[in-house]
């Protein structure tokens, strides 16, 4: 996909963070958005952001995790638009709980709404892209989808879940045009620890030391734009943390020392 003018890209979890700053950066490059979320009035913001007008976007509120609607999500954007180009699954939700301490219903949570929502409306998504033989599915997953840290067990599973999916997917479908790409971000300064969810249910409710000092968001999105535009596999962004799966090649037993240091001294707490 050498551009994004005129393309009809589709953002779920685009109400705030890395969405967001996708939906933006979208809209300059001259792509028509479908913005998704669970929140209309954010999705309301979002789009104002956009500077589109009103037959340039199409906001669509929705509870991705509702299995059922997602035929009828997908055919409300083909009817306004007539086609998907490009899909950023990018809905997720982090975690904030000891592994033993997790209840299985979290861990089920945090899966239904980082895997099976993903996996789902992109089934929903992709059938059109092979009959025009043409589109592209972006995955936003995490350092944390290839390898595990402490407290966040239930989102780390559901990262590296996506990778065990959407690898197999890419294969099955580059014959018919369709290309995927994993987006492996370290830190990016979200929201995302503020909604983790804890093994209790309840909000996590406070920005970590790294999401507070994470990178930019909207340079992150800058990146993902030129490596999409180069059909890469993967894209990596962030801080030292990037080179956690570099080092897990390198040494399994030096990285688990590593994380083991950090957990003692209540690096991961916050």
């Amino acid at each position: 996909m050498k551009s994004l003018q005129n393309k009809i890209i589709w953002i779920t979890g685009a109400s705030s963070g890395i969405g967001e700053a996708l939906a933006i950066e979208c809209a300059k490059e001259g792509a028509k958005l479908v913005l998704t979320s669970r929140r209309s009035d954010e999705l309301q913001r979002v789009a104002s952001l956009t500077g589109l007008d009103q037959d340039s976007i199409l906001i669509l509120p929705a509870d991705l995790t509702n299995l059922d609607s997602l035929p009828e999500l997908v055919s409300r954007v083909t009817e306004r638009f007539g086609r998907i180009d490009l899909l950023f699954n990018n809905a997720g939700i982090s975690s904030r709980a000891l592994a033993l301490e997790s209840p299985v219903e979290i861990d089920k949570k945090v899966m239904d709404i980082d895997y099976f929502s993903v996996i789902a409306l992109t089934k929903a998504v992709v059938p059109g892209m092979i009959e025009r033989r043409e589109g592209h599915i972006v995955v936003t997953s995490s350092v944390m989808g290839k390898i595990g840290t402490p407290l966040r067990s239930a989102y780390s599973a559901a990262k590296h879940a996506l990778h065990g999916f959407f690898e197999s997917l890419r294969i099955e479908v580059e014959d018919y045009g369709v290309n995927v790409t994993m987006l492996c971000p370290g830190y990016i300064h979200t929201q995302v620890s503020v909604n983790a969810v804890t093994s209790t249910g309840d909000k996590f409710n406070k920005m970590s030391h790294n999401q507070l000092h994470g990178k930019d968001p909207r340079k992150f999105a800058r990146v993902v734009i030129k490596g999409i535009k180069k059909n890469k596999l993967e894209i990596h962004f962030g801080g030292k943390e990037i080179f956690g799966p570099v080092l897990y090649k390198f040494s399994q037993k030096l990285l688990n020392g590593y994380l083991h240091s950090q957990h003692k001294s209540n690096r991961f707490a916050d």
